[in-house]
């Protein structure tokens, strides 16, 4: 039997790195899937990989709107859900001195509210269903500070604190929903290779990495699959860093 056998996942972000990897694992487990993202053309491209266990919803996460419509569609094809896996996010590179009003909202609205609504609708439709797992994507940023990622810092250093209270909500209702989130250190994606700036950056935080190497989509895959299948069942309220060592030093 697969560690997901029977269970429904949402994905938001799932078209593409960290969230197609994941969607790839899960459903070599058991799983059924639901995938989102902003672009349909990339979305019937993951579908492609994905095969007949996954669904695409085109998806703005910081839109409320379409987060109710993604749990409408997920019961109406799979006719449930168990996990929730909020792993859409952005990043933009700003300091506290020159950050304008409308990249500050641009990535909060996406990193923080996109997170927000994925744990209040996955809250709303697994209450009264057994219950779930909710896994929010977070950072290392959101547990150190770095200069030029002012805004990108915030989100997630409210994703962090966002998760925790939800978790302790849901243990208090009864409701066995778990939250739990995950903080990944750099990891190598494909749409890094041959882009020069992404080079610079890989350069520049290499040395940082105790293990001496980026993490893989696939670690990052793996330690999503564990929050969502029973064997995290104790979990809840967790931090899981996944950083090559580099916060701690």
């Amino acid at each position: 039997m697969g560690r997901l056998d029977g269970k429904v996942a949402v994905i938001s972000g799932g078209t593409r790195g960290i969230g197609l990897a994941t969607a790839k694992r899960f459903i070599e487990e058991g799983a059924k899937v639901v995938v989102t993202g902003r672009n349909a053309a990339v979305g019937q491209d993951a579908l492609q990989e994905l095969g007949s266990s996954a669904l695409f919803v085109q998806h703005d996460v910081a839109k409320e709107a379409d987060w109710i419509e993604v749990f409408k569609q997920t019961i109406a094809t799979f006719g449930k859900v168990d996990v929730v896996f909020n792993n859409a996010g952005m990043a933009d590179f700003n300091d506290a001195e020159h950050v304008t009003e409308d990249a500050w909202h641009k990535v909060l609205s996406v990193n923080l509210d996109g997170v927000m609504f994925g744990v209040k609708h996955g809250i709303q439709n697994m209450k009264d269903t057994g219950g779930g797992s909710i896994i929010n994507m977070c950072s290392i940023e959101g547990l150190i500070g770095y200069p030029s990622l002012f805004a990108f810092s915030a989100s997630k250093g409210g994703v962090r604190m966002l998760s925790k209270s939800a978790a302790l909500y849901c243990a208090k209702q009864k409701y066995g929903i778990r939250v739990n989130s995950i903080y990944p250190g750099p990891i190598h994606k494909p749409e890094m290779d041959g882009d020069p700036a992404e080079k610079k950056l890989v350069e520049a935080h290499l040395p940082l990495v105790p293990l001496g190497r980026f993490g893989e989509t696939t670690e990052v895959a793996n330690l999503a699959l564990f929050l969502a299948s029973n064997e995290s069942s104790f979990s809840t309220g967790s931090e899981f860093v996944l950083d090559g060592g580099y916060t701690a030093q």
